[in-house]
């Protein structure tokens, strides 16, 4: 019988040579990314839920598991009689539960890779109020014990061509040195993937449905070093970008976990003479130097606590990454093909739900998503016919898979009925609509944060005293990570939707999501989903001068009118709609065929009060 591995890893805290009281294990990997390798999913692996947010400890009588309310289900279901749930948002946090449970002088085991400076530096304080401290492991604990880990994957890596990228990587390179003198800084260590990735315009697969690389990069103001394993990089990718990979073992400023190379590249991406390429001695100095003299940028939030403790603390500089911003405001390029991908996107969806339609009809005897039937159908099919979310799922990646999303990155959501709804029913479905209609429609001053408006979409759901428990809103990536979490509208889980999000505003041609939602366990669950890229508003006045942004909806698929209590919703709202669905038919009906196009038709005729 196998070990469990709570019993697996008190054996290894009570023998550790600090004896550990407690052990945190967070969902993050060595770059605090919200989604992770396989072989990085340690709490997963350690507590058996599979959800991407939560952070697990173990005592030596106690196992807990924090998570939001997105997961909180899922976590009831795979969590064993072991282990205790928390929710976030509504029970204490992880460092106030240590403080208030556990003894003075109790040591508290972390792995320095997998938490940011600023979680250690908060768990420190909060721990300090008695003598309560934090152990660096020098080996993650669930390592030892993980005996099946999944092996490093070696996934090539791809250049993304200008075409998409829109930008060169010597103008990112020129801007990102730029903030750095205004900072005075010398140089600054870039750790989160997608800042890495879109910095050099490189994309790959090392995590799945996030086209990141596992790399790291330092840049200063004469030179840049790419930290990435040399096997994944081929000879055509190296030369289009520019540089000579010479292989070495790092064995400082935190990357001596990385069986890597180095690239050096020059302010001017020129190609670099071999004569120019530095060894592991020389770069082994180089970074020893800066990191005693030079100033050096860190983005707290990201850098993991093992690269900060290899740094002189007096010459750091922590702030949010510059390459946040830069990222997030997308050019030209990037919005062109964004509203491209969302279009061939739109498709893929309507092709999936006309499927789904004859699907739900054919095998289940549905009234289908037109329709409501008089009475309800016991129509039972065959086992091998029966439809689960997984087979579903399958189904709309395999439309999606025909599509091409090099140029963007996608984030829909509808909900649909294939039955009778009911009352209750409707009217949830119509208030997350109001609120989805709501935001969406919002023009708002310059300087506005995305947190400032998200009570807007959570109006008509509060008016019935209703609620959902994860945020309304978030960035998103170009070609990249589905979260651009810092441009969330509400604080939900505290690695996901950042804090210091809530005071960054939105900005023209910043691109994020509308989805509010409602969800009752057990029962039944709605979010409605668009991506809206943030432009500059045709006010009638400009108070105060400071000129108004509002919404571009880039997102197209149907609603379904069928959930719709329409006598429920206003005017505006109904226009909205009829002109919204209008549109759909207008920018789909190029790539459906006469079938899809005649199911389009049905599915967005216009509303009348």
């Amino acid at each position: 019988m196998a070990v469990d591995p709570l019993d697996a890893l008190r054996s290894l805290m009570a023998s550790h040579s600090t004896p550990l009281d407690a052990f945190i294990v967070p969902s993050e990997d060595n770059h605090q990314s919200e989604y992770v390798s396989d072989r990085d999913k340690r709490r997963a692996f350690v507590s058996g839920f599979t959800g991407s947010a939560g952070l697990a400890l173990i005592t030596m009588t106690e196992a807990l598991l924090w998570t939001d309310g997105r997961y909180f289900l899922q976590a009831t279901q795979q969590l064993s009689d072991r282990w205790k749930l928390i929710c976030i948002m509504e029970d204490p946090n992880v460092e106030n539960w240590i403080s208030d449970n556990l003894p003075s002088d109790a040591a508290v085991g972390i792995d320095p890779w997998c938490v940011s400076v600023e979680m250690a530096q908060k768990w420190t304080q909060a721990f300090s109020k008695k003598r309560q401290k934090l152990v660096h492991l020098s080996v993650n604990l669930v390592d030892e014990i993980w005996k099946d880990r999944p092996a490093a994957d070696i996934q090539p890596v791809h250049i993304q061509p200008f075409k998409f990228a829109g930008r060169a990587v010597a103008d990112k390179l020129k801007d990102l040195r730029e903030k750095l003198l205004k900072e005075k800084a010398d140089g600054i260590i870039v750790t989160a993937l997608d800042e890495v990735s879109w910095l050099y315009n490189i994309r790959g697969n090392d995590v799945s449905y996030c086209p990141v690389v596992h790399a790291y990069a330092i840049v200063k103001s004469d030179s840049a070093f790419l930290y990435v394993d040399k096997r994944k990089l081929s000879q055509e990718v190296s030369y289009s970008f520019g540089i000579i990979c010479h292989p070495w073992q790092c064995k400082l400023a935190g990357l001596g976990k990385l069986n890597s190379s180095v690239a050096n590249v020059y302010h001017n991406q020129a190609l670099v003479p071999r004569e120019n390429v530095v060894n592991s001695e020389d770069i082994q100095k180089e970074v020893h130097s800066q990191a005693k003299s030079q100033k050096i940028w860190i983005d707290p939030d990201s850098c993991c606590l093992a690269l900060y403790s290899r740094l002189n603390s007096d010459q750091v500089v922590m702030k949010q990454s510059p390459l946040a911003l830069a990222k997030a405001l997308k050019n030209s390029v990037e919005l062109d093909g964004l509203r491209k991908a969302h279009i061939r996107d739109g498709a893929a969806v309507v092709q999936y739900l006309v499927w789904l339609d004859g699907q739900m009809q054919s095998i289940y005897g549905a009234a289908g998503y037109f329709d409501e039937p008089a009475e309800k159908h016991n129509t039972e099919p065959l086992e091998t016919e029966k439809l689960t979310e997984v087979s579903v799922s399958d189904k709309l990646e395999s439309f999606r898979a025909k599509q091409e999303y090099q140029d963007g990155t996608t984030d829909i959501t509808r909900t649909v009925h294939f039955g009778k709804p009911s009352a209750h029913e409707k009217a949830c479905y119509t208030a997350v609509l109001k609120g989805h209609i709501a935001l969406g429609n919002a023009v708002f001053p310059n300087g506005t944060t995305g947190f400032a408006l998200d009570v807007i979409a959570r109006l008509p759901l509060w008016k019935n005293g209703l609620d959902y428990r994860h945020g309304t809103g978030h960035g998103i990536g170009s070609y990249l990570n589905v979260h651009e979490g810092f441009l969330c509208c509400r604080a939900s889980f505290d690695k996901l939707f950042r804090p210091h999000a809530r005071n960054v505003p939105l900005q023209a041609s910043m691109t994020v999501t509308d989805e509010p939602g409602y969800y009752e366990d057990g029962n039944f669950g709605i979010r409605l989903e668009n991506v809206l890229v943030v432009k500059e508003a045709e006010a009638k006045f400009n108070f105060g001068g400071r000129g108004y942004l509002s919404f571009e909806h880039i997102t197209w698929a149907p609603y379904q009118k069928k959930l719709l209590s329409i006598n429920s919703m206003t005017l505006e709202e109904v226009s909205w709609l009829n002109s919204y669905h209008s549109s759909c038919r207008e920018v789909l009906a190029p790539y459906l065929n006469d079938q899809e196009k005649e199911w389009l038709q049905k599915a967005t005729e216009p509303l009348l009060l």
